[in-house]
């Protein structure tokens, strides 16, 4: 069953490369979509290789448009002046050095991301993108070249909605989980971030989680996989009634995979769930254990540091790889331009801007929304500008400087330990794939039978 399964699912993304390719601008390879799909449901086609391009100067995955190139950091310099007592720091800017767009796909629902494409064919991508906030309908794999923006593997953005009225939902979920059923990992770290609704959680060591941006998720919006040696889970749509006869469920949410370092690839796996923590700026006092700072900020900018730190304020989420992941949220409508300013310690060669919502500039470039910059390896500041409102994933780190190889879902550092993880896999080290359609009472029992080695 589980065989006939995934070969179900293979065939639905294959309609969704066709639909990819009527809709797309006939530059991304099939091999090259459907790898980066592999990232979005990540049970299926896991027999494929990656063959990497550099995204700062090519056309690879499901880039929708060409790499724009931006001037040359090491001829182009910006720096700031800082005036201390009795002397002058001077300080350099980080740039944006390359700008793309990743094709959106249309699923959850499809007729939705199907109209989103028209809209933005016929009236222009930012009306789509406005759209899409509201409608949903799409997801959006941003498929790193890992050697050039090392520790980050991925970011997906996943934007969808379900309802109760919607006919071709049903038709869907009867051969198309509205989730993402039980699929292994090895490696790294997956992160993800939930902006709207929310995600119920099932994995191979028996650990079930509810967590999301509602209210009964009670602040429980991140949640933290490191795979390490190996496990299997299972994430769906946490699809809940809101009350009524019709009923309209949204959900967002990022997924960021963020590589190990080799000496932590085999650790024993574990599962957390990080809480929202608010705090005021210049007021933060202890940030509890397991929760994520949100730091509201003067002119109406909420800072939100998943891990790392931002301005001495440091996340609590144990993790072993140097990295940075923050939203930045200009929410306040304003004709004025209002300036955001990060100082990146000095390991942090990668930087990428992810803009999700709105536009912003750093220095005279500007970003749109649903575009990705890669931003200069050197660099002490990073300073982001913005008029009105807009939604920003900035993500950081050092390079692990380390061989990496991956298929599938496995991260690893050559393409032996690649094959090894499959082989575990297939002995069952990290447990039996169960159906989704399991109850918990069934799922407990199945993993009680299977246990995971690790």
């Amino acid at each position: 069953m589980v065989g006939l399964r995934i070969k179900t699912v293979e065939m639905i993304f294959i309609i969704l490369l066709s639909i990819n390719s009527l809709f797309g601008n006939g530059r991304s390879s099939s091999s090259s979509s459907l790898e980066a799909l592999a990232f979005s449901w990540p049970c299926t086609l896991t027999s494929l290789t990656r063959k990497r391009n550099n995204p700062h100067s090519t056309i690879h995955g499901l880039l929708l448009r060409s790499t724009h190139d931006v001037s040359d950091p090491t001829t182009t310099t910006t720096t700031l002046t800082t005036t201390t007592t009795g002397s002058q720091t001077i300080r350099s800017l980080r740039q944006v050095t390359s700008i793309q767009q990743f094709a959106r796909l249309p699923i959850w629902p499809v007729w939705s991301g199907v109209l989103l494409f028209l809209t933005s064919r016929l009236f222009g991508p930012s009306i789509a993108s406005n759209l899409e906030d509201h409608l949903g309908g799409r997801v959006c794999p941003n498929f790193f070249d890992a050697a050039q923006t090392s520790p980050f593997v991925l970011m997906v953005h996943h934007r969808h909605s379900f309802s109760n009225l919607d006919p071709i939902r049903f038709l869907q979920r009867s051969f198309f989980p509205e989730g993402f059923p039980s699929h292994p990992h090895r490696g790294f770290v997956t992160v993800t971030y939930c902006l709207k609704g929310g995600m119920i959680h099932r994995d191979s060591l028996g650990i079930k989680q509810s967590y999301g941006a509602e209210s009964r998720h009670a602040g429980a919006h991140v949640q933290w996989l490191t795979a390490g040696a190996g496990i299997q889970h299972e994430e769906m749509w946490d699809v809940a009634k809101n009350g009524g006869e019709v009923w309209w469920s949204d959900q967002e949410l990022f997924q960021i995979w963020l590589n190990l370092p080799k000496e932590y690839k085999m650790v024993r796996p574990r599962v957390e769930l990080l809480r929202r923590h608010c705090v005021v700026e210049g007021h933060c006092g202890v940030i509890p254990e397991g929760t994520t700072p949100i730091i509201q900020q003067q002119d109406g900018i909420i800072t939100t540091v998943v891990c790392g730190e931002y301005n001495g304020i440091q996340a609590t989420v144990d993790c072993p790889t140097n990295a940075t992941i923050l939203r930045v949220q200009f929410t306040q409508h304003s004709s004025r331009k209002r300036t955001w300013k990060y100082s990146l310690p000095k390991q942090h060669e990668t930087a990428i801007l992810y803009i999700r919502k709105g536009s912003v500039n750093i220095g005279s470039e500007r970003i749109p929304a649903h575009h990705t910059a890669y931003l200069s390896r050197e660099g002490d500041d990073l300073i982001i500008e913005c008029e009105g409102e807009a939604d920003v994933l900035l993500l950081s780190g050092e390079p692990l400087r380390e061989p990496i190889a991956s298929k599938g879902s496995m991260v690893m550092n050559t393409e032996r330990e690649i094959e090894e993880a499959y082989f575990d896999f297939q002995r069952g080290f990290m447990g039996i794939p169960w159906s989704e359609k399991l109850s918990d009472t069934e799922w407990i029992e199945h993993v009680k039978k299977n246990p995971s080695r690790y």
